[in-house]
């Protein structure tokens, strides 16, 4: 361990590291020796903090000039050797984007996912409905066209109604990237610019008898104008904002990200991640890494004069930051704590009214649920999910290919996947989950034990039959029932058909993989 008098009192970044080596944990500090020799001195830890500081073997220190520098370097440190202490910055949801591509003739759609150079991104939008109805209204004011290759035939047939029909010559580049740059405008909020182009335009056509033309702009501005009332948070400032708040929950965090854009609120984006000390710092400085910051970062709390030089430098200009008492901007911050409880607490009740329902100990935060697919006998499947905090969590889902049963035999299908399961977790070291789920019934359920028994592990876990919903616990003679209203019903439900469907999706891979090595042996003979 590092004699703390050999620490200096300088900015930078420190890299905790376990006895093989492994790097732990990636912190920055304004004074290093101050922050590395907190953790061995402070008793008041938080758990995930204490689980740290039990593995520490070695410290490694760079020093920088200026704790802006660090922040920098903290975020290529963690992106570089990925830490298993430090935040796991997934979006709790993943929303879809509008795109519109960077081609001769533009093409507008949906993405999953922005991938730099290719694309303008517009979003996220949190609301699907939302941005259906934004796509149609921008697709039916400037006609650009959605679909990747067409034949010309097809073209003509089709999509005259529906875009300008650029394959097929019926719009120059040049008239098709005008309406392409407009419903780009439109997207970053500036509808008043584009109105205010268009009624030009109009009244230009008009004195001209153009009226066909000017009918077509008229048209155009009154789909703008009702586009633009659906826009529900409106704000007078032209300045880019984030709002960003947080909640924290036992042992997690529970963020929430509201942009503002051009005085719109163009979406919002949640994470949940383990609690630990100066976490919001470390949050924001892997948040910014990759996206530039806004003009205004609106936050809960204060933060080290280092965030904003942080900012300022990954902007390449000044970044307000502000901690609002009162007014407008705090009400704002109010409207995001709002959107967190919605958003994760309604999962944190869903978990306790499980947790009474079951009788079981503690919270069952994470759920692990067990189903098996087949058709008549083959391409038998089995399928794992994770429920974490009331969510799903897909980085845990797990499938497997049955290896030891031969026809149809779901009981033994069912032991073979939770042992291997439970046996890789116990083998690594793994966590285990605070609640097993087995879709089917008591049969299903006695084979499960049976492999954890074979194991030696004993974790909760019960069966849900489908038909009656009834829910089989080990030892009970008799299934118990559930509120069928209730949420931990519910909530049982939403996880059972979670697994199913991942369970199904497996077996149609697999049968359409074997399918196509059906059809290409053939083609050899």
């Amino acid at each position: 361990m590092i004699d703390p008098a050999t620490i200096p009192h300088s900015p930078g970044c420190y890299l905790f590291s376990d006895v093989a080596g492994t790097i732990l944990y990636v912190g920055k500090a304004k004074d290093l020796r101050k922050r590395v020799t907190s953790y061995f001195q402070k008793k008041d830890h938080d758990t995930k903090t204490k689980n740290l500081v039990a593995l520490i073997d070695s410290v490694d220190l760079m020093v920088t000039n200026t704790e802006s520098e660090a922040f920098l370097l903290e975020n290529n440190l963690i992106k570089k050797h990925q830490p298993k202490y430090n935040i796991d910055l997934k979006d709790a949801k993943r929303y879809a984007y509008i795109e519109i591509t960077k081609e001769p003739f533009p093409r507008i759609g949906i993405a999953r996912q922005t991938r730099n150079g290719d694309a303008h991104y517009f979003g996220p939008f949190v609301s699907a409905a939302e941005r259906d109805a934004i796509l149609r209204v921008i697709k039916r004011v400037f006609f650009l066209r959605s679909c990747r290759k067409l034949p010309k035939r097809a073209c003509l047939r089709h999509h005259l109604k529906s875009c300008s029909a650029p394959c097929i010559g019926a719009v120059t580049e040049e008239e098709y990237r005008l309406q392409a740059d407009r419903a780009s405008a439109l997207l970053r909020g500036k509808s008043s610019d584009v109105l205010i182009q268009l009624k030009t335009e109009m009244a230009e056509h008009s004195k001209k008898q153009e009226f066909e033309k000017a009918l077509m702009l008229r048209n155009q501005i009154v789909a703008i104008e009702g586009l633009a009332e659906r826009q529900h948070v409106e704000r007078p400032k032209d300045a880019d904002q984030d709002v960003i708040a947080y909640t924290v929950a036992g042992d997690r965090v529970y963020l929430m990200v509201f942009s503002v854009e051009k005085g719109l609120l163009s979406g919002k984006q949640e994470y949940s991640f383990d609690n630990h000390e100066d976490f919001f710092e470390e949050f924001l400085a892997l948040y910014y890494a990759d996206r530039t910051p806004p003009q205004e970062l609106i936050i809960p709390c204060g933060v080290s004069e280092g965030v904003a030089e942080y900012l300022t430098e990954r902007k390449g200009r000044s970044v307000q930051v502000t901690v609002p008492e009162r007014g407008e901007k705090k009400k704002l911050i109010e409207l995001v704590e709002k959107n967190i409880d919605q958003a994760f607490l309604k999962n944190e009740l869903k978990v306790r009214d499980l947790q009474a329902g079951l009788d079981l100990e503690h919270p069952p935060d994470v759920i692990e649920c067990f189903d098996i697919s087949h058709l008549s006998g083959t391409s038998m499947v089995g399928s794992m999910v994770q429920f974490r905090g009331g969510a799903p969590d897909k980085s845990g889902y797990r499938r497997f290919k049955i290896r030891t049963v031969e026809g149809i035999d779901d009981f033994a299908s069912i032991a073979e996947v939770v042992q291997r399961r439970y046996r890789r977790l116990a083998d690594e070291g793994g966590s285990l989950p605070d609640l097993i789920i087995i879709d089917g019934g008591k049969g299903q359920l006695s084979a499960a034990i049976g492999a954890l028994e074979d194991l030696g592990l004993t974790l909760p876990i019960i069966a849900l039959a489908k038909r009656e919903e009834e829910v089989y616990l080990p030892g009970g003679m008799l299934p118990r029932r559930l509120d069928k209203k209730g949420m931990a019903l519910r909530f049982l439900q939403e996880i059972r058909d979670e697994a199913h469907r991942f369970a199904i999706a497996y077996n149609r891979l697999l049968r359409s993989r074997s399918l196509g090595g059906a059809k290409r042996a053939q083609r050899k003979k």
